[in-house]
């Protein structure tokens, strides 16, 4: 399981509900990489898509502990237990965590990779990736060159994870 995120100098993610800031090259990376795959997210994070609708070509599972919620062109699970349940169909290699905040806290121990664009500057975030240069279980083994979006300076970079373990 790969979990894929936009991150600030902080580890910010996302403020009010969106994301920081909208990169064109980070959405095509996350398009090419995610397409025709499946993707979790938490029902927060679909109510921020256009028309709060799935991603179109992705098979999309939704965690909600809300036990009415339905969404047309998504499957819905409510625990963990169901998420491995469902995802025991799929390749672990196709599979990508995609937010938000309590998702990814949720579901990190289970990821063996992270591809973080990791953007170069301090946003006004309230949700939070966790920070994996802190975390000795994860180690950063790619970086691309610095690339530039208006005013702010961002890399792609992939972290593994070299430990088992909680973070």
């Amino acid at each position: 399981m790969t979990a894929i995120v936009a991150a600030d100098k902080h580890w910010g993610i996302g403020r009010n509900g969106a994301l920081l800031t909208r990169i064109p090259a980070d959405m095509q990376r996350f398009r090419e990489l995610t397409y025709g795959k499946v993707v979790i997210l938490g029902r927060k994070t679909l109510q921020t898509f256009p028309q709060g609708r799935p991603l179109d070509g992705r098979e999309n599972i939704i965690m909600s502990r809300n036990t009415s919620f339905r969404v047309k062109g998504a499957q819905v699970v409510r625990s963990e237990e169901e998420l491995f349940k469902v995802l025991s169909f799929y390749p672990e290699e196709d599979v990508y965590v995609i937010g938000g905040g309590q998702v990814y806290l949720q579901l990190l121990k289970y990821c063996t990779t992270c591809l973080v664009t990791r953007l170069d500057r301090v946003f006004d975030a309230d949700a939070y990736f966790p920070d994996l240069d802190a975390l000795d279980a994860w180690s950063l083994v790619e970086e691309s060159d610095e690339q530039t979006y208006f005013d702010t300076p961002y890399t792609f970079c992939t972290y593994v994870r070299t430990q088992s373990g909680a973070g």
